[in-house]
């Protein structure tokens, strides 16, 4: 996974919260973008860009971004980063996914975030051909413990983009597309409304749900402008940019990348690595 691009209404409003409530670090500015990464990164994992004129999301929900969600290196960040949260008294939703636990965010713009550490895959469970994963509740007593006494100090080396959750109109149209189109296989189908997609057999790289009632976005909002699935060579994104295509995907080739649209509006640009 590659990172975000974010419309956002007020730069100077959210590079604080990017910043002080998340963690992120700096990377790069102009008058009116900015680019966030973690400690040791270069690679931007969240680039915000102001459009003048931007709203704040739609409080019931539009197709496009549920969330991205960014995977921290283990679980005692985790903690911490939860404890900084409460000194902080800001409100996150919590969940244990069994294969993960997460907290959950909204920034200044109504935009979802998910901050969360994977349990060891060889604890993931398996039933009936597909990865198990739930929404039960968190022991936040618990997370908070496995931090120790380390202070929470920003988004820690080895911090990336875990995956990215959508909203969609149909789950079938979503199959079609990011499956039998782009390649991901399908990890998970049994959640209620809700489908999860990956490479290399991690839990989901994608998730799409049919959870908002839509419809896209305006211009003028708040929205996840896109986001980047990295693949190993220059031409592996060329073939997928043609197989796109070929299967009647709005495409368009930008440089070594190729920038889909899928069928709700959302763009994923594949680029190589």
């Amino acid at each position: 996974m590659g990172g975000v691009r974010l419309q956002v209404s007020d730069l100077a409003r959210s590079r604080a919260y990017y910043r002080d409530v998340l963690g992120m670090r700096e990377i790069a500015a102009t008058a009116d973008t900015v680019q966030f990464g973690a400690a040791d990164g270069a690679t931007p994992l969240v680039t915000l860009h102001a459009v003048p004129g931007t709203t704040p999301a739609r409080r019931r929900g539009t197709f496009g971004l549920f969330h991205f969600a960014i995977l921290l290196p283990d679980r005692a960040a985790l903690g911490r980063f939860l404890a900084h949260l409460a000194a902080r008294g800001e409100q996150a939703g919590m969940s244990d996914h069994l294969v993960s636990e997460a907290l959950y965010l909204s920034d200044p713009d109504g935009l979802g975030i998910e901050v969360y550490a994977d349990r060891s895959p060889d604890t993931w469970q398996y039933a009936d051909g597909q990865l198990v994963m739930a929404t039960e509740p968190l022991d936040a007593h618990a997370l908070v413990a496995a931090a120790g006494d380390t202070p929470w100090t920003g988004m820690p080396a080895g911090t990336v983009m875990g995956h990215v959750h959508l909203h969609v109109g149909d789950l079938q149209v979503s199959d079609t597309f990011y499956r039998r189109a782009l390649g991901l296989d399908l990890t998970t189908w049994s959640y209620p409304g809700a489908l999860f997609f990956s490479a290399g057999g991690y839990h989901h790289h994608l998730g799409t749900n049919t959870w908002a009632p839509g419809p896209a976005p305006a211009a003028d909002q708040a929205q996840l402008v896109e986001w980047t699935l990295i693949v190993p060579t220059a031409a592996d994104a060329a073939a997928i940019g043609q197989r796109m295509a070929a299967a009647g995907a709005p495409t368009v080739i930008d440089g070594e990348s190729a920038v889909v649209t899928d069928p709700w509006g959302t763009r994923v640009r594949i680029t190589a690595a």
